[in-house]
């Protein structure tokens, strides 16, 4: 049996909630572990978050109320106060205090001297960023302090393969590196593991974002909900080269829509148009591709290499003529369910929390309001990390995890992601008939069948990342088909519909 080691608080995932949960937990004095599949800071999804952060300024009711209604008035509204009314305080704590984040500047008439973007569904400026990349500037400084701090022991390139369970506590978890594989007990364990990007043809998550934490917590008995609710980002250019977001907040600032046709068509779907919440503008971009062919982003009249620079590079290395507008599709972008969490981030298993996108806080319900997502994790994950320590680890036998048999090629985990990723994005898309559900877990049932098989007699991090991505991915598909309302990113069509909108 492996040897035993222990820490007061284990963290799992190295984005903004784990090391905000981290930081809390240090701040008490706590002995705290920090385990991370990352082992650069692009590896994490708070990197690649462009728009920025929202905060409550001085509305917090307003700020409340655009969060309800992007949601489709589904949001949990008592997990909603929770954000709007922590949202300041932990962000001039962490962000602007402790790491000392550049967001831009703004005019002095405001608590706040930032200058504040806007974003769909958003009714004010509220949105503290970077040029397009708050979420890189972020976590730079997040990770340097996490690394540096005295109290945080981190372990990069280390992923989470399963939980030790105990008479429905969770005691901790076995950790992979480098092929080794070892129990670490804990007396709280914090997830906060991310996204479920792998799990689609076209996401703008980074590589490895396979639902570990929510696998692990389901397959442990933890409580998950509103799986369906798989949020895609309207304007993703994508190439050979793989996905580039273009931010929310480019269309914030005027940027417009245009079909094939050179026609403007947000209006005729929503009001706000271009602003509306991003499941509608999603909708509207496959629904026009489909009938013109494609969809650019005009940014004529937005002063794009002025406010953008970041992007307008990022174009350039891509070989992207942004001047003549950009050409966008749709592509998966948050996971609202998850883990299901209470507002200090506790999971229903005893020493189990949940934070980040791993988490179902109830904030999001269907649908997520633009730049939410850096400071739930934030706001959560000081919570988690305040509450977490106080609890003494309990080491106890456990078993080796079971590796008896030959290691598979190396092709074995990607023929089986290239099979599970053509079922989601065929049957469980932005548009999503009741039949093709049925038949999406059918295959996903016997993938997820083969891939246990195996597992059960080898480990090493690759399978058991395509066991948690068939674990999610069954998950998801499961929701959906037991959901027979059309509500947020969860859009039921009939099968004639969807023939109509392609033969049209």
């Amino acid at each position: 049996m492996a040897g035993q080691e222990s820490t007061e608080v284990l963290i799992v995932g190295g984005g903004i909630a784990g090391c905000a949960a981290a930081l809390a937990s240090a701040r008490t004095d706590a002995e705290v572990t920090l385990a991370t599949k990352a082992r650069r800071p692009e590896d994490a999804s708070t990197w690649w978050a462009q728009g920025g952060i929202a905060i409550s300024r001085d509305d917090p009711e307003q700020f409340k109320q655009d969060i309800i209604d992007a949601s489709a008035g589904t949001a949990d509204p008592e997990a909603v106060d929770v954000l709007v009314e922590k949202a300041n305080d932990a962000v001039r704590d962490v962000l602007v205090e402790t790491l000392e984040v550049p967001f831009d500047t703004g005019d002095g008439n405001d608590d706040f001297d930032f200058d504040f973007g806007r974003e769909a569904a958003h009714d004010e400026e509220r949105i503290l960023h970077v040029d397009a990349s708050t979420g890189s500037y972020v976590l730079e400084r997040f990770l340097a302090f996490v690394d540096d701090h005295p109290d945080i022991h981190v372990l990069d390139d280390t992923a989470a393969l399963d939980l030790i369970t105990h008479e429905g506590e969770v005691r901790g978890a076995y950790l992979e590196s480098g092929g080794d594989v070892r129990p670490i007990f804990a007396g709280a364990t914090v997830l906060a593991t991310g996204g479920v990007g792998d799990l689609y043809p076209e996401s703008t998550n980074p590589s490895g974002s396979t639902g570990d934490g929510i696998a692990m917590a389901a397959l442990a008995g933890a409580d998950v909900a509103d799986m369906e609710f798989v949020q895609f980002h309207p304007t993703v250019y994508v190439d050979e080269g793989g996905t580039l977001l273009i931010s929310e907040a480019v269309r914030g600032e005027g940027a417009i829509l245009q079909n094939a046709y050179g026609e403007r068509f947000m209006p005729a779907y929503d009001e706000d148009a271009e602003l509306a919440p991003r499941d509608v503008v999603a909708r509207a971009v496959k629904r026009e591709r489909d009938l013109s062919g494609e969809v650019f982003l005009d940014v004529s009249e937005v002063d794009f290499a002025g406010q953008f620079p970041d992007l307008v590079e990022q174009c350039e290395q891509r070989g992207i003529d942004w001047e003549s507008g950009i050409p966008v599709t749709p592509a998966q972008h948050f996971l609202c369910g998850g883990i299901s969490v209470d507002g200090r981030g506790r999971a229903s298993l005893d020493g189990l929390y949940a934070v980040g996108e791993c988490a179902h806080t109830g904030v999001h319900g269907a649908n997520r309001l633009a730049s939410t997502s850096l400071l739930e994790g934030l706001v959560w994950g000081l919570r988690a990390g305040e509450d977490a320590p106080g609890r003494e680890p309990m080491p106890m036998d456990v078993p080796d995890l079971n590796d008896r048999d030959p290691a598979l090629p190396d092709s074995f985990a990607r023929e089986k992601f290239t099979r599970l990723r053509r079922v989601m994005g065929e049957y469980v898309d932005i548009d999503r008939d009741p039949d093709e559900l049925d038949r999406a877990l059918g295959v996903l049932r016997r993938l997820k069948g083969e891939v246990d098989a195996y597992v059960r007699t080898r480990t090493s991090r690759s399978l058991y990342e395509l066991r948690n991505a068939s674990v999610v991915a069954l998950l998801i598909a499961r929701a959906a088909a037991e959901n027979d309302e059309s509500v947020g990113t969860h859009n039921l069509v009939e099968p004639e519909e969807s023939v109509g909108l392609h033969a049209e």
